[in-house]
């Protein structure tokens, strides 16, 4: 049985702001590689779930949440959750950004 790979709407949101801003500011074809870099990464983590790191975030809410690097824009974080089926994609972020404001909202 395939892992399974749970996409939150957050981190649909920020794939979609990301590739929009690859597509203006770089190519369309850019932005199609982010968009299959986040799928291939999805699912080497789903596969694989506890390769990530651990992050030390201050809320309670963000325990055991692990990044990954997207493949091939390694500046771009996933953060996941393993789960018992697979992984919870929670949030896809540049790792130049304040992250802890971020996951605050």
């Amino acid at each position: 049985m395939k892992p399974a790979i749970f996409v939150r709407p957050a981190a649909e949101r920020d794939l979609d702001e990301q590739a929009q801003y690859l597509a203006t500011q770089g190519s369309v074809e850019r932005a199609l590689r982010f968009y299959q870099a986040a799928e291939a990464t999805f699912e080497l983590l789903a596969s694989r779930p506890w390769i990530g790191k651990v992050n030390q975030f201050r809320s309670r809410f963000l325990t055991n949440v692990r990044t990954f690097p997207l493949k091939g824009f390694p500046k771009h974080l996933v953060f996941y959750l393993p789960i018992e089926r697979g992984v919870e994609i929670i949030r896809v972020l540049h790792g130049a950004r304040d992250l802890e404001i971020l996951f605050q909202e």
